[in-house]
């Protein structure tokens, strides 16, 4: 293959992405000057997080804005096929930050994990459950959540990449999980795939189904949402409950109000915290090593939602946030 082709920011969404805020570009390969490194990538990740920088002047300490007409960053995997690099050789894997491409140039600025050689784990793993997605469900839960035995754990768009992981390690630890979700097919699939004890669906009234599915309150949230969301959860929180705050969909393509409870927190002596598992890269071997020993003992399952082909990326990221997706949104780039 001589050329690479890009997914670009073709427009900002409004609310929602959809297929038509973005566009292919196809150019050919670059040339790899010294200390430059060309990754011929094999999955790219679909992350909702993304959404945020797709809107003008959101660029923060963690990535710019996205310009238009340039490719969409995103998470990628794969090998490294011509180096000028001397820290990365032919052959070596990488899970990296780069773009929605078919190949990726990069001087080593990115930000970059190196696969283990060692490891025999398929590509698309290190963008799910060995990847951002659930090392940010295991990061968020153990170090923040804490669930123990018997308590209630409650997690918001629990049918998404996070969320499977999230409440799976949540049953790990004896503790009740309960999912928000918005669709009854993925309710089931959460109880009768995933260990889920309850299910709420965010779209019918919350109040009643807070009632049936959490009666003793909430002793941890695991926050993918934010939003109004946020402020109902906390009505129900216990005293001492840890609330991780991992995501907040809910306001990346329209600013939503905040919670107006926030004395919840102090009157239930609760903790909320938010957290990037970027920050953390030096505890991916272990957090990895742990996930991965829970799916070979048949603890812990990976579910996916695939598409494929490069042209198939912008449709995969809208898909995210209709809701089409149950598990980790990845695209197999053929």
């Amino acid at each position: 293959m001589s050329t690479m082709t890009s997914v670009t920011l073709a427009r900002r969404p409004v609310g929602n992405p959809v297929v038509e805020d973005f566009a292919l570009r196809e150019e050919p390969i670059p040339t790899v000057q010294d200390g430059e490194f060309l990754l011929t990538n094999h999955f790219v990740s679909l992350d909702a997080g993304f959404r945020n920088w797709m809107n003008e002047g959101t660029g923060d300490n963690v990535l710019p804005a996205m310009p238009l007409n340039e490719p969409v960053m995103g998470l990628v995997v794969g090998s490294v096929t011509e180096s000028r690099h001397s820290d990365y050789a032919v052959g070596t894997r990488l899970m990296a930050r780069t773009a929605w491409q078919t190949h990726s140039l990069s001087d080593g600025s990115h930000f970059i994990v190196v696969l283990d050689d060692t490891e025999t784990y398929a590509d698309n793993l290190y963008l799910g459950v060995l990847g951002d997605t659930g090392l940010s469900a295991y990061f968020g839960m153990q170090d923040i959540g804490k669930p123990k035995a018997g308590e209630t754990v409650l997690i918001s768009a629990a049918a998404g990449a996070v969320g499977t992981v999230a409440g799976q390690i949540a049953t790990l630890h004896g503790a009740r999980a309960v999912g928000i979700t918005g669709s009854d097919k993925k309710a089931e699939r959460l109880v009768a795939e995933l260990g889920y004890a309850a299910t709420i669906n965010h779209r019918e009234p919350l109040e009643e189904q807070f009632s049936q599915a959490c009666p003793n309150g909430i002793d941890v949230y695991f926050d993918n949402v934010g939003g109004p969301l946020l402020q109902t959860v906390l009505n129900h929180i216990n005293t001492g409950a840890r609330i991780a705050l991992c995501g907040a969909v809910a306001t990346y393509g329209d600013p939503q109000p905040g919670p107006s409870n926030l004395f919840q927190l102090v009157t239930k002596e609760a903790v909320m915290q938010g957290f990037f598992a970027h920050t953390q890269v030096e505890r991916y071997p272990a957090a990895r090593r742990q996930l991965a020993e829970w799916m070979e003992e048949g603890k812990l399952i990976a579910p996916e939602y695939r598409l494929t082909g490069i042209e198939s990326v912008g449709q995969a990221f809208a898909d995210l946030f209709s809701g089409r997706n149950f598990g980790k949104t990845v695209v197999a780039l053929v």
